[in-house]
């Protein structure tokens, strides 16, 4: 700041860093934010619009841009936190890349397109799409591979969302054989025909797209621009543009971003970590960040932001030690970072709920705790040790092991060997139970068949002995058994299944069901990316063990499993924990993160670039506020690589002086506030009484003139 160049805009209840204050004031035409996690990076992007409308700029004129509906909300909360009148902050444009793209293309004449969000209600496209690659390829290309299940399917649209994000298809490919064109690509050539089949589909109206999926709308709207130089001038004139977690843009977002910045009058603000670039599949890259806006924008400016507004200095000199880049705390906070250690599965699951309960113990709620993994495979020990602590527990974005396809098919063949599908409450996990049948076993059903098989075995339980018979072998008189490649493993399978002894060991029985159809190798051909594979040979292997570990025969097995999914399907609105993926934390903040199964070729794991793993456990650790427990093996020598690299034994001591320094500036900054010592769950009650929360500081606090009496137990000396 200089005195020649002052803020206009004075934000409420925060007090700015020297580092906020000069993004504040940026007048680079582009200028880039390099923050760390949690460093108050759209607190400062809001501060750059209050500048903004604080010089006179109508609202109108002033766009925020950001990837998930979820950080549209924050962003929009954002800038009533820091003060700006409602009637301004309701006026500044704050959308989604893709709900910006769907009305800029609706402005000029392409927005007429149904938008399906979901992937269901895509699937009736897709498998048009798969129809005519049949039709028309079928004896002319070598190497089709056409299936219609659901995994097939899920594949396709992730493989077309890659395409799509990174603008591969805009690559010039017509005079390519199909096959080369596909290698170039990275994707199946059974997959690249049908992208090609499902887009004429999609934009072959005279009025343009006739529907539009995921990330559609951006997608065409950067096809437009980079097409048509009147598309480009067609946009809004933008006098201010922000862009929250910069490191999630990819190519096609990038192009939209650049046509808005052609303007001489339009200035930008982006804010991203490189260290949680973590999205690569759908284009994500710290090339944007490191070196694309350099090569149109030489003139522009990186701005630092290092001090993280949430966790403590022991937390941020670890990660600033295994990332080897600047990280500061502001906060007089003592986030804990514990370890504990497991010598199997099972008894990593058992420290789980040792961290869980020592929680508990200190006095906070189970909803601040989550337990992020690398891989879902390793929910079931986890799940399991839930499950018998009886500590409930919601998957956000990470179904269940009981609901996964692969346990599902052995949960299947356990209900044909035991005749009891109707202990399977959910018609829903019963219809799922065939797909997986059908899907695993490899069995070719056409959709429509497939969809009666499931209806009328989720209807009526009792068919399910008969799914062989009635909907592969033509039992009914319209099947066709020579369609299905893998019918005869299946019967096999199914017969076998169906003799076994309810008194067998369940163990014993499912290495034999697994060994009948040759799992292992069915996940290598269904699935066709290896490391997926991989999570399921692993899971397979963890609900093995676990049927070995709990030492019950088939029936009591059974009983088990379906005790275990009434209790994890309850509905609950509070008392239960957080359980998901890393890769799905991202953008969130936890009380207290657990990270279990930190050991070598878990996490990281060996199927990934070394980068990204780093920076998948960066976004893991640094989710966490209040506390970090780390659970990693007995054995040294089996540890991740990861938890030296943080050094914690090494920072501690400047943590704690980092602490002190941190409660020394609070008080000297804002003499006239008295900060309380309110845990997380006595915040309604401090609230009740009066007091006020500093979002910058993740305090409660008391304002000048108000009785402090009824605050006593709660006043810092």
């Amino acid at each position: 700041m200089t005195e020649s160049n002052p803020p206009r805009f004075t934000p409420q209840g925060l007090i700015r860093t020297p580092e906020q204050t000069a993004i504040q004031l940026a007048q680079n035409k582009v200028v880039l934010i390099d923050a760390n996690a949690g460093a108050a990076k759209t607190t400062t992007l809001a501060l750059r619009i209050g500048e903004a409308l604080a010089r006179k700029l109508p609202p109108e004129q002033i766009l925020a841009l950001v990837f998930t509906p979820e950080a549209r909300d924050v962003m929009r909360q954002r800038l009533l936190d820091i003060g700006i009148p409602y009637a301004a902050a309701s006026r500044v444009d704050v959308a989604t890349f893709e709900d910006f793209a769907a009305r800029m293309l609706a402005q000029s004449g392409s927005g007429a397109a149904e938008r399906l969000p979901q992937a269901r209600q895509l699937k009736p496209y897709v498998l048009h799409a798969l129809e005519r690659v049949s039709e028309r390829y079928t004896g002319q290309v070598e190497y089709l591979d056409i299936r219609t299940h659901n995994i097939a399917l899920s594949q396709f649209l992730d493989f077309q969302l890659t395409l799509k994000a990174t603008m591969a298809l805009d690559a010039d490919l017509e005079y390519m054989e199909l096959e080369e064109a596909a290698e170039l690509l990275k994707v199946p050539l059974t997959d690249y025909l049908a992208t090609r089949e499902y887009e004429t589909m999609r934009l072959g109206g005279d009025d343009g797209a006739q529907f539009r999926g995921p990330f559609d709308a951006t997608y065409d709207l950067a096809c437009q621009l980079s097409q048509s130089a009147e598309s480009a001038q067609a946009l809004p004139g933008y006098r201010v543009v922000v862009c929250d977690e910069l490191h999630d843009l990819n190519e096609a977002a990038f192009r939209i971003l650049n046509a808005l910045l052609a303007r001489p009058d339009c200035y930008f603000v982006g804010a991203g970590d490189k260290d949680q670039v973590i999205y690569t599949k759908l284009g994500a890259s710290q090339e944007f960040l490191e070196h694309r806006f350099a090569r149109l924008y030489p003139s522009l400016k990186h701005y630092p932001l290092t001090y993280t507004y949430r966790h403590g200095p022991h937390l941020a000199y670890a990660m600033q030690e295994f990332k080897n880049k600047p990280v500061e705390s502001s906060l007089p906070l003592h986030t804990e970072i514990r370890q504990l250690h497991y010598t199997d599965a099972d008894g990593c699951g058992e420290q789980v709920i040792a961290a869980i309960k020592a929680w508990k113990r200190d006095g906070y709620p189970l909803e601040g705790c989550a337990i992020l993994l690398r891989d879902r495979h390793q929910s079931i020990a986890v799940e399991n040790a839930l499950l018998k602590a009886k500590i409930g527990y919601r998957t956000p974005a990470m179904a269940g092991y009981l609901q996964r396809d692969e346990i599902l098919f052995l949960r299947g063949m356990l209900a044909i060997a035991l005749r009891d599908l109707e202990a399977v409450k959910s018609l829903e996990v019963r219809a799922a139970m065939v797909e997986a049948l059908a899907v695993f076993g490899e069995v070719q059903l056409a959709p429509e068949r497939l969809e009666m098989a499931k209806r009328e075995v989720a209807r009526t339980p009792s068919l399910l002995g008969d799914f062989y018979t009635l909907y592969i072998n033509g039992g009914d008189g319209y099947g066709d058994p020579a369609r299905s490649a893998g019918g005869s493993v299946m019967a096999a399978a199914i017969q076998y299944a169906a003799g076994l002894d309810p008194a067998v060991n369940a163990a014993e029985a499912l290495r034999a069901i697994c060994g009948q159809i040759n799992l292992e190798q069915a996940a290598k051909r269904i699935f066709v990316r290896p490391y997926e594979a991989s999570v399921v040979s692993k899971s397979v292997a963890g609900f093995i063990a676990f049927a070995e570990h709990s030492g019950q025969t088939l029936a009591e097995f059974w009983q088990t499993l379906n005790a275990a999914e009434a209790f994890a399907s309850r509905k609950r609105e509070k008392d239960y924990v957080t359980l998901d993926c890393a890769g799905n934390a991202k953008g969130k903040e936890f009380e207290h993160v657990i990270l279990p199964f930190l050991e070598a070729g878990e996490f990281p794991s060996p199927m990934f670039a070394g980068g990204e793993e780093e920076n998948l456990f960066y976004v893991a650790a640094t989710r966490a506020k209040a506390r970090l427990t780390l659970l990693s093996p007995s054995e040294a020598a089996q540890r991740s690589p990861y938890l030296a690299r943080m050094r914690l034994a090494a920072t501690a001591a400047a943590a704690e002086q980092a602490i002190n320094r941190n409660s020394e500036a609070v008080q000297q900054q804002i003499p006239a506030r008295y900060y309380l010592s309110a845990t997380i769950h006595e915040a309604q009650q401090v609230k009740a009484l009066g007091a006020k929360f500093d979002w910058s500081r993740k305090a409660w606090y008391v304002e000048p003139g108000v009785d402090l009496a009824p605050f006593s137990r709660w006043l810092r000396s």
